[in-house]
């Protein structure tokens, strides 16, 4: 009468969720990064755009 009880082996559960949450967090970081600097990419974009005129003679 000695049953063994198996457990399911949750390994790559684990470390799919582990690699979801890190993913998850490099992509939060990223996207807070390029919503901090857009100003300052629209001013250089605008200034590149008045730059970038011809001079006609």
């Amino acid at each position: 009468m000695n049953e063994e009880v198996k457990i399911k082996d949750r390994f790559w559960m684990y470390v799919g969720c582990a690699v979801f949450v890190i993913v998850t967090g490099i992509l939060m970081v990223k996207q807070s990064e390029n919503e901090k600097y857009a100003p300052i990419k629209q001013l250089a974009d605008d200034e590149k755009a008045s730059m970038n005129i011809r001079v006609l003679s």
